[in-house]
């Protein structure tokens, strides 16, 4: 199964933060899940680090391509395709980024790991 990651939700895994579920880790840690991971997350991340509201172990790019390399994650680049979905979107939800994640989700028709229970109002699979 493909899967994309929410920030909160790649950030516990690599972590090994006690907030993410046991489901969540399961399908994260499963080898036979394709694991990705938006530039709408490092992106988030990159500026709540800037902003002084997230700290890190390592410096901000050296953390990531570490993380992504070690955990086999790829990279669900952001496509037209994905932007276009992203118009359609009631808002439900106001946070750009996650609303560009569901968007990802929706258009790439894969689950999205996130323990946000406001993002199920787009009808979109969530694990958690």
């Amino acid at each position: 199964m493909r899967l994309l990651l929410d920030t909160h939700a790649f950030l516990w895994f690599v972590l090994n933060d006690a907030k993410l579920s046991s489901t969540a880790r399961g399908v994260i840690s499963d080898p036979l899940n394709a694991v990705a991971i938006s530039p709408a997350s490092y992106w988030e991340l990159a500026i709540k680090v800037s902003l002084g509201k997230y700290q890190l172990s390592a410096p901000f790019q050296l953390f990531m391509e570490q993380q992504i390399a070690v955990n086999r994650f790829e990279i669900l680049h952001i496509l037209v395709s994905h932007a276009a979905a992203l118009t359609t979107l009631p808002l439900h939800h106001r946070d750009p980024f996650d609303r560009l994640l569901v968007a990802q989700a929706i258009a790439e028709q894969i689950p999205l790991v996130s323990g946000d229970a406001a993002l199920d109002a787009y009808g979109i699979q969530r694990l958690w």
